[in-house]
């Protein structure tokens, strides 16, 4: 009597790859930028702010600064750095205490995603909607008011540090700051104002020069103002440099206070962040 063995059927082993570390950010990138689109309010006024401004001015002041300046050409600096200060500032530290208080923080903590991509997905997302705001803004200032782009390699690497120093501090001063609303609705009663403060001292609106010196000292403590002062020296001639405060734009002084803020910001969202509210506990 012969016995037959059936063959032992293969068990099919499937190892699961985990997604790499820089696949986990950019999906959450994509969905961060994705959540932003779908807020209409959010994409108007983030994009629309800088060019509805900069429409304002060009309607009501005419002329140069210090005989040398167009007036677009001067205010377009604030109205990058200001945009870009919007779309990490104003827009984390409105909008993490609404997901804070939805419990979106609170059901991502729970998952086995690493944190650190949340906050990378915040990250790319205020880079990409940076650079779209201020690649639209040069676009329309350039067609409209004939605005003069940089015409050296140089100072368009100083455009892209000062952008890129300046973008970190305020994103994660956006950060820290979302811990002090309460809950969704004190969002934007925290932050807007800060915001507004900061431009109307910075020079985003005024010639800074121009703002009383106590001003321009309580100015001198934050970073937009230093953010405005290094766009100037991209934006406008060198010897407009001899104007400012301190007789020249300071490029050093420029970068070693916005890389202090990126330090003082990362040390205040290190120690002050919150997934929960604190009814959550």
């Amino acid at each position: 009597m012969t016995t037959t063995t059936k063959p032992a059927t293969p068990v099919a082993t499937t190892r699961s790859r985990r997604p790499r570390a820089g696949a986990l950010a950019l999906r959450q990138g994509r969905l961060e930028i994705t959540q932003f689109l779908r807020s209409r309010e959010s994409v108007v006024f983030t994009m629309g702010f800088p060019i509805i401004m900069i429409l304002i001015f060009a309607s009501i002041f005419h002329g140069t600064i210090g005989g040398e300046v167009k007036v677009t050409q001067y205010f377009i600096t604030g109205m990058i750095a200001t945009g870009l200060m919007t779309v990490s500032f104003q827009n984390l530290g409105i909008w993490i205490p609404v997901e804070r208080d939805r419990g979106m923080l609170k059901r991502y903590r729970g998952t086995p995603m690493p944190k650190w991509v949340w906050f990378a997905g915040k990250v790319i997302m205020v880079v990409v909607i940076g650079i779209a705001e201020t690649a639209l803004l040069l676009a329309f200032a350039v067609a409209l008011f004939d605005l003069d782009l940089p015409g050296t390699a140089g100072k368009w690497l100083t455009f892209g540090w000062v952008a890129v120093l300046g973008v970190t501090a305020c994103t994660l001063s956006g950060i820290a700051i979302s811990s002090l609303a309460r809950s969704a609705r004190s969002g934007s009663a925290v932050v807007t104002p800060v915001s507004l403060v900061l431009q109307f001292i910075s020079g985003v609106f005024f010639v800074f020069t121009e703002l009383p010196t106590w001003m321009q000292q309580v100015a001198t403590l934050f970073p937009l103002k230093w953010m405005c002062q290094g766009l100037r020296s991209v934006f406008l001639p060198e010897s407009f440099g001899a104007q400012e405060p301190g007789g020249s734009f300071e490029l050093g002084r420029v970068a070693m206070v916005l890389a202090l803020w990126c330090v003082i910001g990362l040390v205040l969202c290190l120690t002050t962040f919150r997934w929960t509210t604190k009814r959550d506990g």
